[in-house]
C-alpha cells in the first residue's frame, strides 16, 4: 500500500534500523522509542489491523510473538522483563494502519498504560 508508512520502510522507501527480518515480519527500532528499547515486529503482508487477521494468520500472530521474545532475549530484557503491545484502532492507540506488535523495556513500565 503506497499510503502505509510500514509498507514504504518493507520497500526500503524510508530507512529502518533493523533488528530482524525474515520471509514473514521485520522488526526495527521506532524512530520515536517509548522506553530505551522500542522494537516495532510487523507483518510483510498489508493487514490494517487485528481487526483484519482470520484465523489462517494463526501461525504469522504466533511467529510475531515468538519472535518478539527472542529479541528481547538477544537485546538482554528477559531477565528484568519487558512488554509486549498491540493497539487496535484508534481509541486503542494505533496510529499506524498497519498490524504491528510493540516490543518495550529497558525501564521499569507503569500500569495501567495510557
Amino acid at each position: 500500500m503506497d499510503d502505509c508508512v510500514f509498507c514504504r520502510i518493507l520497500a526500503g522507501d524510508i530507512p529502518s534500523t533493523s533488528v530482524y527480518e525474515d520471509d514473514r515480519i521485520y522488526a526495527f527500532r521506532d524512530i520515536d522509542p517509548k522506553a530505551p528499547t522500542h522494537i516495532l515486529v510487523i507483518p510483510r503482508r498489508h493487514l490494517a489491523s487485528l481487526n483484519e487477521v482470520t484465523p489462517g494468520d494463526r501461525d504469522l500472530l504466533g511467529h510475531m510473538m515468538t519472535t518478539a521474545t527472542a529479541i528481547a532475549v538477544d537485546e538482554g530484557l528477559a531477565p528484568r522483563g519487558y512488554r509486549l503491545v498491540i493497539n487496535c484502532g484508534a481509541d486503542g492507540g494505533q496510529a499506524v494502519d498497519h498490524l504491528h506488535l510493540h516490543l518495550l523495556g529497558g525501564r521499569a513500565l507503569g500500569w495501567p498504560p495510557g
